[in-house]
């Protein structure tokens, strides 16, 4: 059963709601996936999980800066080769999910692309994308195992 944890910084709320749409999309396909903020990730959890998904709000044109610390101490967990989702709301331009996925690919993870991006609350629709998103971070972390 893969394990996936979602680890999210959230200023309003809309990222949360987020992180909760990719854990169920990931649950509905037998994983083991959790949302966590960031302030409550624990390196053990980094350590032992297949995949990681990372979401922040975008302000003043980047991630929050105590996200950019959290990802740059994500190298004490060795995450090479680990399954990698970025993902976040922003109300004007949504940089900090690009920003993520390229300190992911960083630190040599496997990551899914396109980033997702949503601006203000997500609707019902944008839900069901957060739900795929996780839906496809299990296939790619299955799809990864299954190779020799």
């Amino acid at each position: 059963m893969p394990k996936v944890v979602v680890v999210y910084l959230s200023t309003s709320g809309n990222t949360k709601a987020m992180a909760d749409a990719i854990v169920d999309g990931a649950n509905s396909r037998n994983a083991n996936a959790k949302a966590v903020n960031f302030h409550e990730a624990k390196i053990e959890d980094i350590i032992a999980a297949d995949a990681i998904a990372i979401g922040s709000s975008t302000f003043h044109y980047k991630m929050l800066p105590p996200m950019e610390k959290f990802i740059e101490d994500l190298k004490k967990a060795n995450v090479a080769g680990k399954v990698g989702a970025a993902f976040g709301s922003y109300g004007w331009s949504g940089e900090a999910p690009i920003m993520i996925a390229e300190k992911m690919r960083e630190l040599g993870m496997n990551v899914i692309d396109p980033v997702l991006r949503i601006q203000y609350q997500p609707t019902e629709k944008d839900l069901d994308e957060c739900k795929r998103l996780g839906k496809d971070i299990v296939s790619k972390v299955k799809k990864i195992a299954e190779k020799p």
